[in-house]
């Protein structure tokens, strides 16, 4: 594949792969999506990487989540709502290798469901993290919910998703939803630090650890495809739509106008 959207790199054992979006605050869209899909299945296969580093570049943001400049209704892509999102939570928990999400900066929305996916996070200590789905008329009915709920328990999971509250790296440690934090300057090194252990270690044992973890929470997939024909559904109203107006033009949402019953 030609990658317009992120960047991918292998080196002694181990893939980096980045959102380059920054302009963008390495929100996704149809096409990011696409790839990220394919480099997760490349690092997957490729028998000289035993670890894989997603990122997103510049300074600012990991990941703010779905590009809503790409979202009217539908996103621009295929797949339920428009974006093979399902498939993209899907490569990240199949892929027998461990996912380590580098942040540096913004975790929000979809790109909080992918810190919440990767096997491990590791945080600048200018990370922010944060659910921001009802916000703008959106959820994520699947991992970004049950999974974070297994995460960082039951009631903060309800507490993010309720309030759309932004969170400091030092809480999201404290609650379990990132591994380690560190200083800015120091977090490239870090990563590499658990890189390098990672690739010590048995790649057969840690393919099978990844499976069981996975197997007990296996059943999100299921919650997943059924919440998302009922995310299109909402995305069809005009609650929805009020959402995503609102954000593009900087404004507090009226959500009671045009509510679902």
């Amino acid at each position: 594949m030609d990658y317009q959207d992120i960047l991918y790199e292998s080196r002694e054992g181990t893939a980096r792969i980045v959102i380059n979006r920054p302009d963008r605050m390495n929100a996704f869209r149809g096409q990011t999506c696409e790839e990220l899909i394919h480099a997760l299945q490349r690092a997957g296969s490729d028998p000289g990487i035993g670890a894989i580093v997603l990122a997103g570049a510049g300074d600012k943001a990991f990941c703010t989540g779905g590009d809503q400049s790409a979202h009217a209704g539908q996103y621009d892509g295929r797949g339920t709502i428009g974006l093979p999102v399902e498939e993209l939570h899907a490569a990240i928990r199949d892929v027998p290798k461990p996912v380590i999400a580098r942040v540096q900066g913004y975790a929000i929305g979809g790109g909080n469901v992918l810190c919440t996916l990767c096997d491990l996070t590791i945080a600048s200590e200018r990370a922010v993290f944060g659910q921001v789905g009802p916000r703008v008329g959106s959820v994520d009915p699947g991992y970004g919910t049950a999974l974070l709920a297994r995460v960082v328990g039951e009631k903060k999971a309800r507490e993010m998703w309720y309030l759309c509250r932004r969170y400091s790296a030092a809480e999201a440690l404290a609650m379990g939803l990132v591994n380690t934090v560190v200083a800015p300057e120091q977090l490239d090194a870090e990563v590499q630090k658990w890189c390098d252990e990672i690739l010590e270690k048995s790649p057969t044992a840690l393919a099978i650890a990844k499976r069981s973890f996975n197997m007990d929470t296996a059943h999100i997939a299921g919650i997943a495809g059924m919440g998302m024909y009922a995310l299109k559904l909402y995305y069809d109203t005009e609650e929805s739509r009020e959402g995503v107006r609102a954000f593009q033009e900087k404004r507090k949402p009226d959500f009671r106008r045009g509510r679902v019953q």
